[in-house]
């Protein structure tokens, strides 16, 4: 199941890093508070999905119950992170807080969405046939 997960991890952050592009080029128009927000929020958004791909790789060298394990106790972090980012940056003169925020949520958003169009694409087994029965 893992060797399905990767190519599909691969390709969502291919489409994420045109969003990002995308949003990079966007935050021109905050100046350079905004483009240094929306770097932040891009080096914020990789981290998070890097550390997501990291402790789904280690989980399912244990076992598939480890796996969803450690995606669950990686959302729950990668939310509290987030909150205290936000937290903590909520009254920065440094960069833009709005262009980081929103930076954040269209990449988290592309990349679920990108991920959801691949695992809809694939024809993953289900069941695997051990052929006796």
């Amino acid at each position: 199941m893992l060797a399905n997960i990767a190519p599909m991890a691969r390709r969502s952050a291919l489409v994420t890093a045109a969003a990002a592009a995308v949003m990079l080029a966007i935050s021109i128009a905050g100046g350079v508070k905004g483009v240094l927000g929306a770097a932040i929020a891009i080096a914020v958004v990789t981290a998070f999905f890097g550390l997501t791909a990291l402790a789904f790789g280690l989980g399912a060298k244990v076992s598939p119950q480890a796996m969803a394990g450690a995606g669950m106790a990686m959302y729950f972090v990668k939310i509290l992170a987030l909150l205290v980012l936000i937290s903590s940056f909520h009254d920065s003169t440094a960069f833009s807080g709005l262009l980081f925020g929103l930076t954040v949520i269209v990449l988290v958003l592309v990349y679920q969405a990108a991920l959801a169009v691949s695992w809809y694409r694939t024809k993953m087994l289900y069941v695997e046939p051990d052929g006796e029965r």
